[in-house]
């Protein structure tokens, strides 16, 4: 048995297979007799020393860990500065870890994630702490750098292609007399990955959605609202997947809900109503419009198998590279062929990944900045192909864990930060 603890927290938004990650963080830990011990609510978990004991879960319950959707052991949007201006919040969290002779520590987020995982490793070697720091990637926005998906854009993307294509049915029905145009709203504050997957919904020009609209083009409201008065007019109804984030031409959100997030992020929310209107006042058709938000997210139900088994695999890879001192890196997917389609995994340095993002390459998105290209469905069908298995009960619904999540004794005063 290694000498030592093992400490995961869950980071940002939870997606529907970021419990797939833990489950397998948990099972290749266990293989190898390392007690893992979880931060309820991510990070500041760790800071309130407010840790769960992994270990008093039966191993049945962390097997269905792996199809439970949400963050089974709580996750927080909490950011950590510059070590220099929150030094006290760093030191207090290596004193959490030497109390609990934490010799791992797996951070599983997204860009901000990667970033403290790095100024951790930082701090302990500073201190002379032996701490070997491992983000791990999750993210339904696929908008980390190195790594060809992020574990959560799958399931997330087949949920949005599906709906979108469900949809459109609806609307083409009652189009003659009903809903001409509807427009879905797609999670995605700087890259349209998401909204680029609902055009996986159609193969042709005149199939839904036929106005996709991504951040990485500026938006030009008259140019919008001709192409949805011409779709409406060659096909009779328009379906547009606009993407949160998408901005003006002064570089000012089109939606914008006020304040920020811990983070530092406007928050957003609110484009697909916005767009509702200015279709209807200018053109005159009646518009309906989703805001899915969570559900894109959550959807465990409709996950990818592709999403599912690249969610387990970052998980298990992550304890190998953490138990073998690989320090400051992440395991990341890499593509090696697309048709068959195969890839593995690597060890990729937290200082290339932190505070790096990924957006959308010019090739991916149609001249006419409206749709997606060749090249941008030969990436995305692989991510969201398959079903990953689900258990459900005689009531109809899905199976899923709720854990005991004991905590494990304090050791420290309790933190007034």
């Amino acid at each position: 048995m290694a000498s030592g603890t093992l400490l995961y927290a869950q980071s940002g938004g939870v997606t529907a297979v970021i419990n797939a990650t833990a489950s397998a963080v948990i099972r290749t830990a266990r293989a190898k007799r390392v007690r893992v011990l979880a931060a309820r609510n991510g990070i500041l978990g760790a800071l309130r020393e407010d840790l769960i004991d992994t270990s008093a879960e039966p191993a049945a319950a962390i097997r269905a860990l792996a199809h439970t959707p949400g963050g089974a052991f709580g996750s927080c949007r909490y950011k950590l500065g510059a070590l220099d201006a929150d030094r006290p919040k760093y030191e207090r969290l290596l004193e959490v870890l030497r109390a609990h002779d934490v010799r791992w520590f797996l951070y599983n987020g997204g860009n901000d994630s990667a970033d403290t995982a790095l100024k951790v490793s930082r701090l302990a070697a500073e201190f002379g702490y032996p701490l070997t720091c491992v983000g791990v990637p999750k993210t339904i926005d696929n908008d980390l750098a190195v790594t060809d998906a992020c574990p959560g854009f799958g399931s997330a993307a087949k949920y949005t292609a599906v709906s979108v294509r469900e949809a459109a049915l609806d609307v083409a029905a009652m189009a003659d007399t009903s809903t001409r145009v509807f427009i879905y709203e797609a999670m995605g504050r700087h890259a349209g990955w998401l909204a680029a997957a609902a055009g996986l919904a159609g193969q042709t020009p005149d199939e839904a959605p036929q106005v996709i609209l991504l951040p990485e083009r500026t938006f030009d409201e008259a140019a919008f609202l001709a192409r949805v008065r011409q779709v409406v007019e060659r096909v009779g109804w328009c379906v547009v997947v606009a993407s949160e984030g998408i901005r003006d031409a002064d570089g000012r959100f089109v939606a914008e809900a006020g304040g920020s997030d811990a983070f530092g992020h406007s928050q957003l929310g609110g484009v697909a109503a916005h767009l509702a209107d200015r279709v209807k006042q200018a053109l005159g058709f009646k518009v309906h419009w989703t805001l899915p938000d969570y559900l894109q997210r959550s959807a465990r139900h409709i996950a990818s198998a592709t999403d599912w088994e690249q969610a387990q695999a970052v998980g298990a890879a992550a304890v190998e590279f953490a138990l073998a001192g690989r320090n400051a890196v992440m395991p990341v997917i890499v593509r090696t062929t697309d048709a068959p389609y195969r890839w593995r995994i690597e060890a990729a340095p937290l200082a290339r990944i932190a505070n790096h993002e990924k957006s959308m390459p010019a090739g991916f998105i149609r001249r006419d900045g409206f749709g997606i290209t060749g090249r941008a469905r030969r990436y995305l069908e692989p991510l969201i192909r398959g079903e990953a298995p689900l258990p459900y009960g005689r009531d109809g619904l899905p199976k899923y864990v709720t854990l005991r999540n004991r905590t494990v004794p304090r050791r420290l005063p309790a933190w007034e930060g």
